[in-house]
């Protein structure tokens, strides 16, 4: 597992021993940042179930400003950590440890939030099929921590069947690699904040 883009491109990443965590491949990584393009750029990103940090260490090699990698293992950010120092000489990044299967709510990520603003992109990659990718998506909705312009994107499995819209997110494109897809939610016009 590498990074893909950026200036980490080529770095390899340390991975957990097999079955731990379910890292997104490579492939689906570059394929994902391709779509987002530019918009990574100077963005503040929030890495749900972040398992190795991949997908926010790949954001922070192709410049995004920060990352928040939130996950509900310790274990995992001791992993990412070890990731951050072998691929960005100096992250901007935090680590939270947060079950986001049993939270209900994200009251502890508000508080960033209250610090440093909202959130441009929301990268998240919940275990396949456990049915919590539109639940955490409803919370990071009411938790009012994306910005108004953001974009929140969900990998799953591709069998998946998530809804046309989420609270006040509308989803506006649908990608299918191997055995991942890849939702994209946006705000819709009449919830944004002014």
């Amino acid at each position: 597992m590498r990074i893909t883009g950026g200036s980490a491109r080529g770095r390899k990443l340390t991975s957990p021993r097999a079955g731990q965590i379910r890292p997104t491949c490579d492939r689906v990584r570059e394929a994902l940042f391709n779509i987002i393009g530019q918009r990574i750029v100077h963005s503040r990103v929030l890495d749900l179930f972040a398992g190795t940090g991949a997908i926010g260490i790949e954001a922070l090699s192709r410049g995004a400003a920060s990352a928040l990698f939130v996950d509900r293992s310790r274990e995992a950010g001791r992993l990412i950590e070890t990731n951050l120092r072998a691929c960005i000489p100096h992250p901007r990044a935090a680590f939270l440890a947060l079950d986001l299967a049993i939270a209900p709510h994200l009251q502890p990520l508000q508080a960033a939030v209250a610090s440093a603003g909202c959130f441009d992109i929301v990268l998240m990659d919940p275990p396949y099929q456990k049915n919590l990718a539109q639940r955490v998506l409803a919370m990071v909705e009411e938790a009012d921590i994306l910005a108004k312009d953001g974009l929140v994107v969900v990998e799953e499995h591709r069998s998946a069947v998530l809804p046309e819209s989420v609270a006040s997110f509308a989803l506006t494109d649908h990608r299918r690699y191997g055995e991942t897809g890849l939702w994209f939610f946006a705000p819709q016009p009449a919830t944004h904040r002014p």
